[in-house]
Parts: C-alpha cells; sequence; structure tokens
C-alpha cells in the first residue's frame, strides 16, 4: 500500500551544491521511495539557471519548493523605510524565481534577519515585518504560489518562536493567504505541548517538517515523529509535509556553520530519506486516514 501523503524532502539533507547534474539522480532516488517534492535551500534568482533546474525537477517527476530570507540591507523588520523596501522586493524577486522553477510553494524566514538575536525582537520589527510579508503572501497567492514562515527555536530568532506567535504573526500580516510553516525540531526545543500546539495552527498551517532532536534520521532522538504523524492526521491535517535532516560533510561548511551543524550522524543522504519513509509510514498506517486507506485496499482486492 502506498504512502497517501505530500511528502517533501530538503535535498541540502543529501547535497550541498543543487546543480541539476547533481539533483538529477537523487530526485529519481526521492520519486523511487514516495517524495513528491523538493526543497531547494535559498538560491540567487539572479545567479541560478531557473529553466534548468525546472527541467531536472520535470524529468524526475517531482515538484520543486522553493525557500527565501533576508539580509542586512534587504530586511522588512527594519525601521528604515529603505531597507524594507529592499526586503520586500527581495522577497518578490523570490516568488518570480519561484513561479520560473515550476515551484507552487515558497518557504523560509521572511519575517527578519537569521542567526543568533542577542535580543528580544521588538514589537514593532514585528508589525512591519507581518505588513510587509502579508502583502507579498497576497503576490505569491496571485501567481500560484503559497508562501509560507518557518517557525523558528530562541537559538536562530527571537521572533516567532512558537505556533501561537506564529499565528498572531499571520493574524497581523492582514493576508488570508499566508501559512504557517512549523518543525519539530524547533518545536521540541520550544512547545510544551507539541500535539495542542500543531493543533491550535491547523487552520493556517500549511506545512509540518519533520526533524529530530539530533538533526539525524528520524528513527534515532528525543522526538516520536510516528506519534506526530499519527496525531496529526487524526486531528484533521490534509496539507503537506517535509523531511529535514542535516549531516556536516553533506551539508557543506558554509551551511553547516550557519545552522550549527558540527556533527555527521549520517553519511548517506538516501539512506536517511529511506529512514524517514519508513517512519512516516508507520505513523501514517497508525492513523485513522492510514488505517481506512488500508480497509479500503483490502476491500478493493
Amino acid at each position: 500500500m502506498n504512502l497517501d501523503l505530500d511528502l517533501a524532502f530538503h535535498v541540502s539533507i543529501a547535497v550541498a551544491d543543487p546543480t541539476p547534474a547533481a539533483l538529477g539522480p537523487l530526485l529519481e532516488e526521492l520519486a523511487t521511495a514516495g517524495y513528491r517534492r523538493a526543497v531547494l535551500p535559498p538560491l540567487d534568482p539572479a545567479g541560478t539557471d531557473a529553466a534548468a533546474l525546472h527541467r531536472t525537477f520535470a524529468e524526475a517527476g517531482m515538484n520543486p519548493i522553493a525557500m527565501t530570507g533576508q539580509r542586512p540591507g534587504a530586511d522588512v523588520s527594519s525601521d528604515d523605510h529603505a531597507e524594507r523596501r529592499a526586503g520586500a522586493a527581495a522577497l518578490r524577486a523570490a516568488v518570480d524565481f519561484a513561479v520560473a522553477l515550476g515551484a507552487d510553494q515558497l518557504n523560509g524566514v521572511p519575517y527578519g534577519l537569521f542567526g543568533p538575536p542577542g535580543r528580544p525582537t521588538p514589537a514593532g520589527a514585528l508589525e512591519r515585518a507581518a505588513r510587509e510579508v502579508g502583502v507579498v503572501a497576497d503576490y505569491a497567492s496571485d501567481h500560484g504560489v503559497m508562501m509560507t514562515f518557518e517557525v523558528l527555536n530562541r537559538y536562530e530568532t527571537s521572533a516567532i518562536n512558537t505556533a501561537a506567535q506564529a499565528l498572531e504573526f499571520v493574524e497581523a500580516s492582514g493576508s488570508d493567504n499566508l501559512r504557517i510553516h512549523l518543525d519539530t525540531f524547533h518545536m521540541a526545543i520550544e512547545e510544551a505541548d507539541m500535539a495542542a500546539a500543531i493543533r491550535a495552527a491547523l487552520p493556517k498551517l500549511g506545512y509540518l517538517e519533520l526533524g529530530q532532536s539530533g538533526r539525524g534520521l528520524l528513527s534515532t532522538g528525543a522526538v516520536d515523529i510516528s506519534g506526530v504523524v499519527r496525531q496529526t492526521l487524526d486531528d484533521g491535517y490534509e496539507g503537506r509535509w517535509g523531511v529535514e535532516a542535516f549531516s556536516r560533510p553533506l551539508v557543506g561548511e558554509g551551511a553547516g556553520d550557519m545552522l550549527a551543524i558540527w556533527r555527521a550522524p549520517f553519511d548517506d543522504g538516501f539512506e536517511q530519506a529511506s529512514d524517514a519513509v519508513r517512519v512516516v509510514r508507520r505513523g501514517w498506517a497508525e492513523s485513522a486516514p492510514g488505517r481506512r486507506a488500508h480497509r479500503l485496499s483490502r476491500s478493493a482486492g
């Protein structure tokens, strides 16, 4: 019985430089394993051959998910008008790039700078970011792209750390199109009750990423990933899922430094992908939708 979930794999798990040549074999393996999508890291729209990546995904029968962010001098949370405008322009360019890739989803951290915060994010910065991101989310929707924003842990941002804060950000954005991206790796640090947090976010949840406490195989670590899948499906989630893990030799030194990936919890990205499918399948099979699919398949047989 096939896994009936819309599952994505972050390519940085397996390759540091997502060129068409590097991605082609990986995407074919992922499609065979049961993945429908693959997430690209943040790429420079001006310096990337979007058409070539589009062809690579199409040839493998896979769908891309693009990613974006902000940088100093182009930050929608800034109190400087020119800097906010530059940040919003960068987000719109990321939407256009996603369209050129053939992606209908744009992930990332569009609400401010990524990295150790050092201080609380001022309320005014969040309000400014919400307004700008909401406008871009509507722009994305007009172009067939779902824009999400990831909720990170306290060591990567002080802006939005919990599902409750994410819901407040969506409300402040004024957009009906902006969606929340939750990640069990971050939630394991920040949420007192992960299941309750996911349940609360369901009306605006567009993407639920599955990551282990140690960034390694989903079958190892402190988070019961199969249990999360089962409970979330039982609670009625029908959106997309992602798999994320990082190993320093595979992600590369630059991304490894940025994400604080100092170890190598695995050395084979496809092994990680296969392990993740087994863990997710177990949770799906134990859920109400999975049990129902099993009954229907037996009846059809």
